[in-house]
Protein backbone atom coordinates (compact mmCIF):
# COMPACT_ATOMS: atom_id res chain seq x y z
CA UNK A 1 0.00 0.00 0.00
CA UNK A 2 1.07 3.58 -0.92
CA UNK A 3 0.87 7.10 1.33
CA UNK A 4 0.05 9.75 -0.61
CA UNK A 5 1.58 13.16 -0.73
CA UNK A 6 0.40 16.32 -1.63
CA UNK A 7 2.45 18.98 -3.25
CA UNK A 8 1.36 22.15 -1.80
CA UNK A 9 0.10 23.82 -4.62
CA UNK A 10 -2.03 20.94 -5.02
CA UNK A 11 -3.73 21.41 -1.46
CA UNK A 12 -3.63 25.40 -1.69
CA UNK A 13 -5.06 25.96 -5.53
CA UNK A 14 -6.00 22.66 -7.10
CA UNK A 15 -8.25 20.99 -4.93
CA UNK A 16 -9.68 24.62 -3.57
CA UNK A 17 -10.81 25.46 -7.41
CA UNK A 18 -12.86 22.46 -7.92
CA UNK A 19 -16.61 21.81 -6.81
CA UNK A 20 -17.73 19.87 -4.39
CA UNK A 21 -18.94 16.88 -6.47
CA UNK A 22 -15.42 16.78 -8.51
CA UNK A 23 -13.30 16.74 -4.86
CA UNK A 24 -15.74 13.64 -3.87
CA UNK A 25 -14.72 12.13 -7.52
CA UNK A 26 -11.21 13.10 -6.62
CA UNK A 27 -10.74 11.89 -3.18
CA UNK A 28 -12.55 8.68 -4.39
CA UNK A 29 -9.83 7.85 -7.28
CA UNK A 30 -6.93 8.61 -4.55
CA UNK A 31 -8.40 6.21 -2.32
CA UNK A 32 -9.15 3.71 -4.86
CA UNK A 33 -6.76 3.67 -7.32
CA UNK A 34 -3.30 5.40 -6.29
CA UNK A 35 -3.06 3.28 -3.03
CA UNK A 36 -3.07 -0.12 -4.42
CA UNK A 37 -1.62 -1.68 -7.59
CA UNK A 38 0.04 1.38 -9.25
CA UNK A 39 2.12 0.03 -11.82
CA UNK A 40 -1.34 -1.35 -13.68
CA UNK A 41 -3.27 2.06 -14.30
CA UNK A 42 -2.45 5.64 -14.82
CA UNK A 43 -0.36 7.13 -18.50
CA UNK A 44 2.73 7.38 -18.24
CA UNK A 45 3.74 11.52 -19.51
CA UNK A 46 6.11 12.25 -22.13
CA UNK A 47 7.74 15.33 -23.16
CA UNK A 48 8.78 17.92 -20.29
CA UNK A 49 6.74 15.80 -18.21
CA UNK A 50 9.07 12.65 -18.57
CA UNK A 51 8.60 10.70 -15.21
CA UNK A 52 5.31 11.65 -14.06
CA UNK A 53 1.86 9.88 -14.62
CA UNK A 54 -1.50 10.37 -15.07
CA UNK A 55 -4.88 9.23 -13.86
CA UNK A 56 -7.96 10.09 -15.61
CA UNK A 57 -10.47 11.21 -13.40
CA UNK A 58 -14.58 11.09 -15.62
CA UNK A 59 -13.85 13.20 -19.18
CA UNK A 60 -11.93 16.15 -18.12
CA UNK A 61 -9.99 15.36 -15.11
CA UNK A 62 -6.35 14.48 -14.03
CA UNK A 63 -4.46 13.74 -11.29
CA UNK A 64 -0.55 13.90 -11.89
CA UNK A 65 1.74 11.96 -9.95
CA UNK A 66 4.91 10.77 -9.28
CA UNK A 67 5.72 7.55 -7.79
CA UNK A 68 8.99 7.67 -5.15
CA UNK A 69 9.24 4.29 -3.66
CA UNK A 70 6.29 3.49 -0.99
CA UNK A 71 5.24 7.16 -2.11
CA UNK A 72 2.57 8.51 -4.75
CA UNK A 73 3.30 12.37 -4.71
CA UNK A 74 0.76 14.28 -6.09
CA UNK A 75 1.75 16.91 -8.49
CA UNK A 76 -1.16 18.45 -9.90
CA UNK A 77 -4.97 17.73 -10.14
CA UNK A 78 -7.35 19.96 -12.69
CA UNK A 79 -8.95 19.49 -15.90
CA UNK A 80 -7.43 17.85 -18.88
CA UNK A 81 -7.25 20.96 -21.21
CA UNK A 82 -5.07 23.29 -18.39
CA UNK A 83 -3.42 20.48 -16.36
CA UNK A 84 -0.23 20.40 -18.91
CA UNK A 85 0.28 23.71 -19.59
CA UNK A 86 2.73 24.49 -16.91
Amino acid sequence: MYTIVYAPKVLSEDIPALSAVEKARIKQAIEERLTVNLLKIGKPLRYSLKGLKHQRVGRDLRIVYLIEREQVKIVKIGYRCEIYED
